[in-house]
């Protein structure tokens, strides 16, 4: 852990890409404390924002694959297992976090991969279910890229914002302060692309209905 409180002190491309790798593989690192503080130094001059955002959803495709390609060749069993184990705990890990991903990958199919990745407590684990699934990547990759870069716009808009008043200082203890302001819109994005796709699924639906008894 002192290795992870060195890299949030230190932001850079390299840092952020690793941290947010870290991050959606079982690790525990917060990227409200990366892609935010990050954006906040961007406003200040020291980094691109856009580029934050970029390195901070390549990072977390890379870990989100990790993830999917473990679940996919060692199957549940050992996933269970090493969840339930020492390591699993320290990791913030349990096998009822890994069964509530799945819960969510079940009851909302594929598109759990972009709307999980917004949830705090589904983000990091949604790819484990989407391997065991045996999901198709490339499907999965684009979701995860899509959800990924949805939230990390969303931190980094809230850093960018609160470089204009807020003393560096005081960063870390504004950003824990605003955090229910960053699930609400969590919310209200996951529920908007919810809305959308299950429209799109009964539209689909109703064409080939219409197209079959044609």
């Amino acid at each position: 852990m002192n290795l992870i409180s060195n890299l949030l002190s230190n932001l850079n491309y390299g840092t952020i890409l690793l941290l947010m790798l870290l991050e959606s593989t079982v690790i525990p690192v917060p990227s409200e404390l990366v892609v935010a503080p990050a954006a906040y130094h961007a406003a200040g001059g020291h980094l691109n924002v856009l580029l934050v955002v970029l390195f901070a959803t390549i990072g977390a495709d890379l870990g989100a694959s990790i993830n999917y390609f473990v679940a996919l060749y060692v199957g549940r069993p050992v996933i269970y297992r090493f969840a339930n184990s020492r390591w699993g705990k320290m990791c913030l890990l349990n096998q009822e976090k890994v069964e509530k991903s799945e819960r969510y990958f079940d009851d909302h199919g594929i598109v759990a991969t972009l709307t999980g990745r917004l949830i705090p407590g589904i983000r990091h684990l949604i790819s484990l279910p989407a391997g065991l699934a045996r999901m198709n990547y490339w499907k999965f990759l684009l979701y995860t890229t899509i959800g990924a870069g949805a939230w990390h716009s969303i931190l980094a808009a809230m850093g960018w914002y609160l470089h204009a008043f807020v003393p560096e200082d005081q960063l870390e203890a504004t950003i824990t302060q605003y955090n229910h302001y960053i699930v609400g819109a969590i919310v209200g994005l996951v529920l908007i692309a919810v809305a959308y796709f299950a429209l799109k699924h009964f539209k689909n639906k109703n064409i080939n209905h219409y197209d079959a008894d044609q």
